[in-house]
């Protein structure tokens, strides 16, 4: 038998969506000063003739913001495990303007972590890939992207354009999907609690690991049911009923709109999202025809200096090859 934590996860990190439609405290405003502080950081890495990501932390000198910064961070750690940043104004800047801005501020987070075998440390989200191709990435479609966590401890988005319809960004918290569980279901918990076979791209064998970890005081998911699905027909081990049973509450519980949170990420946005806290999808969206107008995120997977520490059943991610 497993053992495992069975009562409720309380305090912030328990959110439910439709409380925070009516509360605007997961959203941090730049003040004028900090978007001042930036601007002169921007100036200053470009005076050197850098821009993102081939630059240092000391190539963006933002120190009069760390008070802010150390507070976001206690936020993605310690409090609801997201933050929406705004204030950064898209029609001032360049796309690669807003690049360096957004991953100069990412520097003083946390240590950009590579997205691929390329070791690309900026990521773009966009809709180029061909939805018959089964090498294509869901994210490089315009197709609805499953809730999932990424391999890393915090992932960041940045919006450079919105698309022509649709393409909402949804988040959902962890631990009110196991508080859910454990009130309708809680003979679940145990099954979520024992090792599921992940794949990960560009490996050839998949990573037991529990969906659930609870560890000196904290609650840790990883999820992304596609990727489960793979990892157990490579291992040769198929799901039991259990598994998918369990699997199956977990997707109807992350969907319910009482839960999930929904925002349309406007040019300039930021998100940043724990990944061992919430999970994150899109919606399906219309895109423009014309290439340069089309819905465009830009992903930093960051690990972070004061990321949780984890259970030896759960292994960490940072990244490929970290």
């Amino acid at each position: 038998m497993i053992d495992y934590y069975s009562q409720a996860i309380d305090g912030r990190v328990a959110w439910m969506g439709q409380d925070l439609d009516s509360d605007s405290g997961w959203i941090y405003s730049l003040s004028a000063d900090e978007q001042a502080v930036l601007h002169q950081a921007l100036e200053h890495v470009q005076s050197k003739g850098f821009k993102a990501p081939d630059f240092e932390q000391s190539d963006f000198p933002i120190e009069p913001i760390r008070p802010s910064i150390d507070r976001i961070l206690n936020e993605l750690e310690e409090g609801r495990g997201f933050i929406l940043i705004r204030g950064l104004d898209a029609d001032r800047y360049s796309e690669e303007e807003l690049q360096s801005l957004y991953y100069g501020l990412g520097l003083y987070m946390g240590r950009s972590v590579k997205q691929n075998a390329r070791g690309d440390l900026l990521g773009m989200v966009t809709n180029v890939g061909d939805l018959d191709d089964k090498n294509t990435r869901v994210y490089e479609t315009n197709a609805y992207l499953p809730y999932h966590t990424d391999l890393s401890d915090v992932v960041g988005l940045l919006s450079i354009q919105r698309a022509k319809n649709g393409g909402l960004s949804s988040l959902v918290s962890a631990a009110t999907i196991y508080n859910t569980i454990l009130d309708e279901a809680p003979e679940y918990l145990e099954v979520l609690y024992q090792p599921f076979y992940f794949a990960h791209l560009g490996e050839e064998k998949p990573t037991p690991s529990p969906i659930f970890s609870y560890h000196r005081g904290k609650l840790s998911c990883r999820y992304l049911r596609q990727y489960i699905e793979l990892g157990h027909d490579i291992a040769g081990v198929p799901l039991t009923p259990e598994q998918v049973s369990a699997m199956d509450l977990f997707d109807d519980i992350m969907h319910r709109s009482a839960i999930k949170l929904d925002m349309m990420l406007e040019p300039g946005d930021i998100q940043f999202a724990n990944n061992y806290m919430v999970l994150h999808s899109r919606t399906g969206f219309e895109d423009h025809d014309e290439p340069a107008r089309r819905r465009k995120l830009v992903r930093l997977w960051l690990k972070m200096p004061n990321a949780r520490e984890l259970a030896p059943s759960f292994p960490g991610r940072n990244g490929f090859s970290d």
